[in-house]
């Protein structure tokens, strides 16, 4: 038995895949930690695992700062440098989980934790949780919106080398702290702490499906794809979800997972527009503050504060969702088309990738409305073959077993260190 510390920082879409392998790893008989932020102690207590808490702690209903770091432009680099300023105090609560442990799996924002195993000379490996993180001039991720970036990516790989590597050059000093402390500690500081910086030199633990990237000739060689490591609880549906999926035809499902929802703006009031012009039925996701619907909700809409993903998604018409790795992982998995509809970060990434796999469309942000939004449901829902490359997707993802992969890729790591 090993002791293994999980770190990670963020969303839930950042916390559940952690939970998976975790209990996973706890399975497998081996003493298992989690460190993150001090919101998430009970949940990972509730799944029988150890919790550390790590500065800095978030709010996840705290919409001002969500609409700062959920802006398509300058979000990430306001996480980034919100990161960077405590990641001294990241550090010192991580270092002691950190020595007490066996080997130790980083997020790729936990820059503390890097440091504190790179100092402690504990081993550990690294994930990244979407494809973006590789920043592949072979396969390009779509970054935003911008025009020239979807230009530049024609050019081939060595154009998009060129660009990536102005951005690594344009965006390290947003981690200014991060190197500082590296220096001050002995560590090397000429690494971006994001891009190499945060890739453990013994494994790499891609933590998505192999069908929504591949690896590429420039990936690191330590990288392996696990496949999506779903946190499943096996929730049934509650009573009021149950009767209204029985009643009448599958639904089309609205949700924004659990950070983009705190800033939905009119998304869900005109996603009720949008399915009473075609006609269908909807079930709207819309977290724990206020939304902007309608004082009375039409008999064909069935509003949840949450309802579980696997109880819901397979059973819609379609999904239509932001494009956080977690939600589209679920929306993978269920086997129905989707619109993505991006705020930020790797979402524009993920929304393109789906859309290029013949399940979805995707659809700006600024432009959603319900006279834009209901053609593009009529088309997911009557051309058979969004749904039939929808089907095929779900199957294929359903054979994937990206927790178990995951822990066998951790206890490997472990095995080769103590054959040294």
């Amino acid at each position: 038995m090993a002791h293994i510390l999980l770190t990670t920082f963020g969303s839930l879409g950042d916390l559940f895949p952690y939970l998976a392998i975790g209990i996973e790893l706890k399975r497998r008989g081996h003493a298992v930690t989690i460190a993150s932020s001090p919101v998430y102690a009970a949940r990972v207590a509730e799944n029988g695992l150890d919790f550390h808490p790590v500065r800095p702690d978030l709010d996840p209903t705290d919409r001002k700062l969500l609409a700062e770091v959920m802006d398509a432009r300058r979000g990430t680099e306001r996480v980034l440098r919100f990161l960077s300023q405590a990641v001294r105090q990241s550090y010192e609560d991580t270092l002691p989980a950190v020595q007490r442990a066996d080997i130790v799996l980083t997020h790729p924002i936990t820059f503390g934790s890097v440091l504190a195993a790179e100092k402690a000379g504990v081993p550990w490996v690294s994930s990244v949780l979407a494809p973006i993180s590789f920043l592949s001039a072979h396969d390009p991720p779509v970054p935003s919106y911008s025009a020239w970036i979807l230009k530049a990516r024609r050019f081939g790989p060595g154009a998009m080398r060129a660009v990536w590597n102005l951005g690594k050059t344009a965006t390290r000093p947003w981690l200014r702290e991060v190197v500082e402390l590296r220096r001050e500690l002995g560590l090397p500081a000429d690494v971006h702490p994001l891009f190499g910086g945060s890739d453990s030199p013994i494994r790499i633990l891609a933590l998505f499906s192999k069908y929504l990237a591949e690896p590429q000739p420039d990936w690191p060689p330590q990288a392996v794809v696990t496949g999506f490591p779903f946190y499943d609880r096996g929730e049934a549906p509650s009573p009021e979800l149950e009767k209204f999926l029985a009643g009448g035809p599958p639904p089309v499902v609205f949700t924004l997972g659990s950070s983009a929802v705190e800033v939905a703006g009119a998304f869900y009031r005109e996603s009720i527009e949008a399915v009473g012009q075609i006609g269908a039925r909807a079930i709207l996701m819309v977290g724990r503050g206020p939304q902007d619907l309608p004082p009375k909700l039409p008999d064909t809409v069935l509003a949840l504060t949450y309802a579980p993903h696997t109880a819901v998604m397979p059973r819609g018409a379609a999904t239509v969702h932001q494009g956080g790795i977690g939600t589209t992982a679920q929306a993978m998995r269920a086997g129905k088309p989707m619109l993505v509809v991006p705020f930020g970060h790797d979402q524009f990434d993920n929304a393109n990738r789906v859309k290029r796999l013949g399940v979805a469309e995707t659809l700006n942000r600024r432009r959603y409305s319900a006279d834009r939004v209901a053609p593009v449901l009529r088309r997911l829902l009557t051309t058979t073959s969004y749904a039939q490359a929808a089907a095929e997707l779900g199957a294929c993802v359903h054979t994937e077993t990206g927790a178990a992969t995951a822990a066998e890729a951790i206890e490997q790591a472990l095995e080769s260190r103590h054959s040294l």
